[in-house]
Formats: structure tokens, sequence, C-alpha cells
């Protein structure tokens, strides 16, 4: 493969699964290395969206024993991704008034405890913010297809070419961020023993935010195929910011995922920013060189105050509202328009094409954006 492995000899193995054709931040490849020598540190990789984090990389997995570490979770415990398959033909499509009407901000006024329940969560407190997006790269895109390249497994998820598709990418909202906040409170960055109290219930807490998050996308889901008039099957659902046990000859490991797809959970979408393909893929290989994860997306090119500042001179914020494929874009918040902008992003391409040199993943296909929403402009109370 060409894909290059490189290792140094700190405590845990450092395995960064990139091209020498792709760019990794030296800052994201500092991080990795200073969470590899933590206690009870095994392995930590950085896949090909590896870019740097607050205090952590993002686009990276770690491996770990005897202890867990919270703040590698994260804030935004329970993000992933759902994708469905809508009802609706691509030529049928309506995106201009779709973009026009849309609006999922503030709070749901149907059942959550229902929605809840029928995913296994539990009421938290926040459920004023269930069903809504949120802020930074989170989003909803109704797609089309653009290419399918394995006809066998696009059919066995009962997709059809000529059909729509429904991207959701959410989280857990201020849930996981009052979860993180009461570890942080207490321990700041440090880890837990696996077998304390603490851990234990940190665990219950995360585990819940989980079940929540994954609530969360499916009504993010149901408030958008509302919106367009349409119907909706849940394809997928894979979440990128967990920890959990992994159980392997006769010892119990953690395993961390910092803005990671799971390997081991079937196929998964890898998005591009919104003027980019996102590509629907098949998990191959054993998984073990990459921590059983995959790049969750195309990762960050820029900063977000960097991208404000380049792109501020190089775009109108009007521009930004249509793509180089032409869809249209929701976000009425100006800053966020700019930095969730294309140019700040990588070629998601390039980080595919990674994978697939690696033998982690198979394409399937290839999916374009027809309307993605960011936010109008106002947050759920």
């Amino acid at each position: 493969m060409n894909t290059s492995s490189s290792e140094t000899s700190t405590a845990a193995t450092v395995r960064i699964i990139a091209s020498p054709q792709s760019w990794v931040e030296g800052e994201a490849v500092r991080q990795l290395e200073a969470v590899s020598r933590l206690p009870g540190m095994r392995l930590a990789v950085g896949l090909p969206d590896l870019h740097p984090g607050k205090g952590a990389p993002v686009g990276a997995a770690f491996e770990s024993e005897g202890f867990l570490y919270p703040y590698l979770v994260g804030s935004d415990i329970g993000c992933g991704m759902g994708l469905w398959d809508v009802d609706l033909l691509t030529r049928k499509a309506k995106a201009e008034r779709w973009a026009a009407k849309l609006d999922l901000e503030g709070p749901w006024e149907g059942d959550t405890a229902a929605v809840l329940a029928e995913h296994g969560a539990s009421g938290t407190g926040f459920e004023s913010a269930l069903g809504t997006v949120g802020g930074g790269n989170h989003f909803a895109e109704v797609q089309r297809v653009e290419e399918v390249h394995d006809a066998r497994v696009f059919e066995a998820l009962g997709l059809r070419e000529e059909r729509l598709l429904l991207l959701v990418h959410s989280g857990s909202r201020g849930l996981g961020e009052a979860i993180l906040r009461t570890h942080v409170d207490r321990h700041a960055a440090g880890g837990l023993t696996a077998d304390s109290d603490e851990a234990r219930a940190y665990l219950t807490r995360h585990d819940g935010a989980v079940l929540w998050a994954k609530a969360n996308r499916a009504l993010v889901a149901q408030r958008t195929l509302d919106g367009i008039g349409a119907t909706g099957r849940r394809v997928l659902d894979v979440c990128h910011n967990s920890v959990t046990a992994r159980h392997a000859d006769g010892r119990v490991g953690w395993l961390h995922r910092k803005g990671a797809a799971p390997w081991d959970e079937g196929p998964v979408v890898i998005p591009g920013s919104r003027g980019a393909l996102s590509y629907l893929v098949l998990p191959v290989g054993t998984g073990e060189q990459s921590a059983y994860s995959l790049a969750h997306g195309a990762g960050r090119k820029w900063t977000r105050s960097a991208a404000r500042e380049r792109l501020k001179e190089r775009f109108t914020a009007e521009s930004l509202t249509r793509t180089s494929f032409k869809s249209h874009v929701v976000c009425e918040d100006r800053d966020l328009l700019f930095e969730e902008a294309p140019p700040a992003y990588k070629a998601i391409d390039r980080v595919v094409t990674d994978l697939v040199e690696a033998g982690l993943v198979r394409v399937v296909a290839t999916l374009a954006p027809v309307l993605t929403y960011k936010t109008r402009g106002r947050t759920a109370e």
C-alpha cells in the first residue's frame, strides 16, 4: 500500500495513517505524541483527517489499559452521523424552496420523552435542545447520489440511485459539555482509574449521552424530512466521540475515539465540506492498525479565526450560500458561514484515498450536496 504508517518510541505506539500527499499539521502530531505518554496508554493513531484540537487532536483514536480519559472523548459525547434513505426522487428536489422555509431552530413541540424512550435514552434536563443541529461543524444535509462504485453493497443497504439521502451530523448538545465539565472540575485533564467508582459513574453518564445523541440525530432527521415533505428510513448511525471497552486476550482495554468513525460497525459515511462529495464506504481488512477506527470527515485545514480572516477577503457571505454543486446552504450566522466554508477543510478525496490505500475501506458510493442546513441564527433555549 502507498499509505505510510509512522511509529515512534514513546510510551505507547504512535501511528499516523496518511500518505505523503496528505498534509498533517505539526501541532496535531505533537498533541498525538503527548497523549501517547499518558499513564496506561498503549496506542495512539492519527487518521488522515488529523488536526489540532483543544488539548488533544481530532481525527484520532487511542487505546489505553487501566485508565480512561474523559477529556479525550471531549465535550460532545456521542457526536456522530446518521444516514437516511429519503422516499423522494432526486429529480423532484426543490432545494431553493426548501432553503427558504426549512427551520430546525428552537425546541421541538412534540413528545421528547417518547423519542428518547424509543432510543433507550432518558430525560436529562437538556430536552429543549433535542432535535436541533447545534453549532460548529454540525449540519443536516439533503444529498443526491453522484456515483455508485459497489452496486452489490449499495443495493444491500436498500438504496436506490435515483433517490435522495439525508445525512445528519450532530451530538449531545449541552449534555455532553455538562458531563465533561463535572469531570474537569474534579480532575482537570487527568484520567480515571478504570476500576474506580468515579470511572463507573462517568461511563454511566457517557453511555446515556451517546444514546441521547442518537435520539437527537433521529429527531433532527424527522424535522428535516417533515420540512421537505418526505419520509425516510435510517440506514446507519455511528458515533465519533466515545470511549468503549475492548476485551482481548483476557484483558480489558479502553478505546477512545475523538473525531473518529468506527471501523467495526458496518458502512459509514465520511463527509467532505459542504461544497464537496461525501463518501459512503465499507470497512475492509482487520482494522487493527487503525485502532478499529476511520476518518470521520475531511478535517480542518485552517482554524476558525484563520478561515474568517482569509475568506472574507475572497468571498461575500451571499456567495457562500451556493456551492460548486449548485447546492444551497442555510447558514444565517455570518461568522459560521466563513468558518465552515469549503476552503477551510482538507480535500476529502485525498482523505478517503489514504484509507483505501491503507486497506481499511472500499468506496460504495459518492454523494453530492443538494441542501446543507447549518442554522437560522437562533438557538434552542
